[in-house]
């Protein structure tokens, strides 16, 4: 049984597997505590696996979390090579956790080359061949992240939800709109580029704005909730074959 948690900027999404996952759930990242209550109840699991964007503060807490069990946190990190992915960073230790994860978890999930799309806070565009190189991605500001940063940044825009719309006739749909319409462009640029050196790479969306963002994606495309989590829960299998 496998504990795995991914800690984020704005959420800490855990999963319990066993063979498969028999629960998945998540916490706002500011009220961490709360997991003493969820965990309560919990089987011991043999290995704890997490990955960690968020501060010390989550760390600390799992860390001790788990101290007071007779446990300790595996913390996953990217590195130069693992399940069969090659980090093509110039620095592979810069690569994020989750990023790392969620490319393991595309390698054991597409069947040839994928293009790794995790919707959070942040938004991030990665590259995976069908060899299992990963050649680079990008990072931009996350829907909610963008449509908050123009509230506070400018005088006239207002902090107000709106809806998709091809052609805004309002200030918030505009706002919302361009939010949306930005992470697509994101996403189908780097499918052009991807497709241009590999055979019909597969999109895999996952992200709390996966289901938002995934009606305005022109491409074929896989809904993967909390990729992450696989990804975790493939690197504890290998560790723990090893």
């Amino acid at each position: 049984m496998i504990l795995a948690i991914d800690a984020g900027n704005t959420r800490i999404k855990w999963g319990l597997w066993d063979q498969r996952w028999t629960r998945q759930e998540s916490v706002s990242t500011d009220d961490i505590a709360s997991l003493g209550d969820a965990w309560a109840g919990l089987p011991t699991p043999l290995r704890i696996v997490a990955c960690n964007v968020a501060g010390p503060k989550p760390r600390d807490w799992l860390d001790a979390w788990a101290q007071r069990r007779g446990q300790t946190v595996s913390w996953v990190g990217s590195r130069t090579e693992q399940c069969g992915v090659r980090n093509g960073y110039s620095d592979p230790n810069q690569l994020g956790p989750d990023r790392w994860a969620a490319l393991v978890a595309a390698r054991r999930l597409a069947s040839g080359a994928a293009l790794v799309v995790n919707a959070g806070t942040a938004a991030t565009v990665d590259a995976l061949t069908r060899d299992g190189e990963f050649v680079g991605g990008l990072i931009l500001p996350g829907i909610a992240l963008m449509t908050e940063s123009l509230a506070r940044g400018t005088a006239g825009l207002p902090h107000a939800g709106g809806c998709f719309e091809l052609f805004p006739r309002s200030t918030a749909d505009a706002i919302t709109s361009g939010a949306i319409q930005a992470v697509c462009g994101a996403v189908e640029r780097m499918y052009r580029a991807l497709a241009a050196r590999e055979l019909e790479p597969e999109i895999l969306l996952s992200g709390g704005a996966a289901e938002q963002l995934a009606p305005h994606i022109d491409l074929p495309l896989r809904l993967v909730p909390n990729l992450v989590l696989e990804g975790l829960c493939v690197i504890a299998q290998e560790e723990r074959a090893a």
